[in-house]
This record gives C-alpha cells, structure tokens and sequence, in this order.
C-alpha cells in the first residue's frame, strides 16, 4: 500500500562471521519462510522440511560447541538471528528456541561419551527436539511434576503424561523431566528419550488460538523404557538442570517477542504512510504519530535488555534475574505493540487480509510458555529480596 518498504533492524554483531551469518538467515528468509509464511499459518502446516535446511545450514546449533558440531557463537548473536527468524514466522524462531532447549541439558551435563554419541545428530543431524517439563497439574509449579521414571537394572521406565509440549509428536528427541526420589525439586533427574521410544504416544495437536502451524500436544509414556546412559547428569539433578534450561530459554523467547513486535512495527508503518484519510496519508496525524513512536520505543528498549543479558551469559556472570526481566519486558511489549499495530490499520487490522491480527494472536502465548509473567515477577522479586518466607 506504501512505498516506504521496511528498513531491516541493524544487528549488533561483534564479528563478520556473525554478519555473514546474519546475511545467511535473511536470505533463507526471503527464499524459504516469508512468501509461504501466513498461507502455511493458516492451514497449520509444520514446516518440518525447512527445519531439516535450519539444521544443514548450522543454524540449529549456533550457540553449541562446534566439536559437536554446533557453531560456536555468542548467545548475543544466537539470539539475534532467533530475531530474525520469528520476525519472518514465529513458528520457525519459537520453534529453533524450543530446539536449543531441548539440547542444553545434555550439552551443559551430559558425560563426554554422551556428548559425542549424540550431539552432532543433535546439532546439525538434521534432527528435531523437544523440551517435556510442564504436566496437566504442574505448569508454573514444576517442582511437583509426576511422571515417574523407576530403575530397572540397567534402564529405566518412564510412565506418566508431559503437556504444552511444543513438537509434540513430531520431535525426534524428547528432553524429559521425570520424578526418580522424594518429592520436590531434589527427586527429579533428566533423560534423553528418543521420539520413537515404544510406549511413547502423542495426543491430537491442541487447537490453539495462535501459532497454529506450530504443533502443542500432551505426550504419553506407557512404560517408556530408556537405558541408564540416556539419563543425563546425576540422579535428583534434573530439576536444577531444568532451571538452567529455562533462564537461557527465557532469552530466546525474549528475542523471539521481539522479532514479532518489530514485524508488526513494520506493518503498521508501512500501512501508516500509505492509506490517506482527509487528503493526506495517516502518518501525519500526531495521535498515530506518537503510536508509532512508542511502539519503536517498547522493541528498542526490549531488544537492548535480551542483549545486555546475553552479553552477562557469554561472560559467564550470573544473568538469570535479567534473564527474566528480558523475557517479561520482551513479551508485553510484542503484546502491546501487536495491540497498537492492529489499531493502526483499523477495521483492516482486524481482517486475515493483513498478518497484524496474527501477530496479535501469537504474541498471547509468549507471555506464558517458559514460565508465565506472573513467575518471571516472582524470579525477579526473589533475585531483591530473598525467597518467600513461609
């Protein structure tokens, strides 16, 4: 409708390799995901064979250790292509976030023999994986999760139900956290349980309001039997594994909020200087003016947040606190932004015509997965004044 066409975001890369890398993404996007990303939304399709070019384009590995075959950049860049990525169709950045997940715990715990037995198909194998911690009663309140993994000789089975998961039923591995001890935190342990396991079972994808090419389902382990070396770290070890997982996940999700407010921005914009009211276009008007203004304003200083906590974890300094004010600014600002970007285009905004209703859709879900805002305000509560007396 304009011929202002969006300015791409300049990233902040410390290398060549990572502008390069940079340069890489955005050509896959323009070929692979932006012209068939809301027809594919609209029908719910799964764009499992652009994750298999992802992962042959080392870009399911990024912040890995390339001795197992992952790319070796800063969490900084990393998250700067997840950026990229969810800006072009948050099915594909949330589900490279939830992928990377699924990886930390054996790349952060697993032995040496593990990490090399595994990791490579994990990293650039063309593989798929998933992250199962949340459960039908234990969503926020982890801790208490039930599925029960019992030793038997040399293996272990796993029986109970995982749900939210994102992959469900299409991951080729599954990171589970199951109850092996006492109740609590300290009775849980990690495994690596491939997605073919007999006794593993999917339920149908849930029927969700946004991200609908993206599939959530529930999971069942009927005595899903694992050997004792795909349990990763050490027995009661699993939940400060998980806890682990999720403040760099809450990273990911952060940049992935990001990209989806920055794709409205880019919307509202070019819609704004295009669609004349009273002889003259939109933009003009100081009301919508100052809209737009916020809108920039809320991504800028988002983006500014995930990237001074990524920076605290590529230096290896505590960053679980930013970790989750970047993850509860990020998500409601892409949730307002999308609100903004709607009223913007008005009665257009509201239609399937134009993605600003979608990304309205979508950004709803990322201020819960990974721990809900409210939980994210309690981390940080915790990080200024201790845990809660009881």
């Amino acid at each position: 409708m304009s011929d202002r066409a969006p300015q791409p975001v300049e990233c902040q890369l410390p290398t060549e390799e990572s502008q390069d890398l940079v340069a890489l993404v955005r050509d896959i996007i323009q070929r692979e995901i932006t012209p068939s990303a809301a027809e594919e939304e609209d029908a719910g399709h799964f764009p499992r064979e652009l994750f298999t070019l992802l992962s042959a384009s080392g870009l399911l590995g990024l912040p890995y250790d390339s001795a197992h075959g992952g790319g070796d950049q800063p969490y900084e860049v990393y998250l700067q292509v997840l950026e990229e990525l969810a800006a072009a169709r948050l099915t594909v950045g949330l589900g490279v976030s939830v992928h990377s997940l699924a990886c930390h715990a054996l790349a952060g715990y697993g032995t040496k023999a593990q990490r090399a037995e595994h990791l490579p198909a994990m990293l650039g194998g063309g593989l798929l994986g998933a992250y199962c911690l949340s459960e039908p009663a234990s969503g926020s309140d982890a801790a208490s999760l039930r599925t029960k993994a019992v030793r038997d000789g040399d293996d272990w089975v796993i029986t109970g139900t995982k749900a939210w998961i994102t992959h469900g039923g299409i991951a080729d591995f599954y990171t589970v956290l199951a109850r092996t001890g006492q109740e609590g935190p300290r009775g849980i342990t990690a495994f690596l349980v491939p997605g073919d396991a007999p006794g593993l079972t999917a339920a149908l994808p849930e029927k969700k309001m946004g991200m609908k090419g993206s599939p959530t389902a529930q999971l069942h382990f009927d005595g899903v039997r694992v050997a004792d070396d795909r349990r990763v770290g050490d027995e009661g070890q699993g939940f400060a594994i998980a806890l682990s997982a999720l403040d760099s996940g809450r990273l990911g999700i952060a940049a992935c909020a990001i990209g989806l407010a920055q794709a409205a921005l880019d919307e509202a914009v070019e819609y704004a200087t295009g669609r004349r009211q009273f002889g003259r276009p939109i933009a003009d008007f100081q009301g919508l003016r100052f809209l737009l203004a916020d809108m920039a304003t809320r991504i800028e200083a988002g983006r500014s947040l995930y990237l001074a906590a990524a920076r605290l974890r590529d230096a290896g300094r505590p960053f679980s606190q930013q970790a989750a004010m970047a993850k509860l600014f990020c998500t409601d600002a892409a949730m307002q932004v999308t609100i903004d970007a709607v009223q913007v285009l008005g009665g257009y905004g509201y239609t399937a015509d134009f993605p600003v209703e979608r990304y309205m859709r979508e950004a709803k879900v990322l201020q819960i997965v990974e721990g809900t805002n409210q939980i994210q305000r309690m981390v940080i509560a915790r990080h200024l004044t201790g845990p809660e007396t009881r």
